[in-house]
């Protein structure tokens, strides 16, 4: 199974594991505007680090533990979610209220 692949088989199981955001389809999370696009939520970009992000973003709500190989580990943080492959970003997804994912 290739590396995306295996990203995508991850980031849909800690997305059903997620309650309410287990309702928002994946591809509609992977469709979104990208990173700090004009009007858009600012959150981190592929490539930072934990550290910078918690620099620049504050701590995280909650810290999900790692899972999987390479470690996946998940950040929440009002808004968004962060997801890590060691230390690295690899994602940052807006979460969606449930009327925006009605739509």
């Amino acid at each position: 199974m290739g590396r995306t692949a295996r990203l995508l088989v991850t980031m849909a199981v800690l997305l059903a594991a997620g309650g309410a955001s287990g309702e928002v389809l994946l591809i509609d999370a992977l469709r979104q505007d990208p990173p700090n696009a004009p009007g858009g939520l600012e959150r981190p970009v592929r490539g930072m680090t934990m550290a910078q992000v918690e620099v620049r973003f504050g701590p995280p709500k909650t810290r999900h533990p790692a899972v999987g190989d390479p470690p996946i580990t998940r950040w929440d943080y009002d808004g968004f979610s962060v997801y890590f492959e060691h230390q690295y970003v690899l994602h940052s997804v807006v979460h969606r209220t449930r009327t925006a994912a009605a739509r």
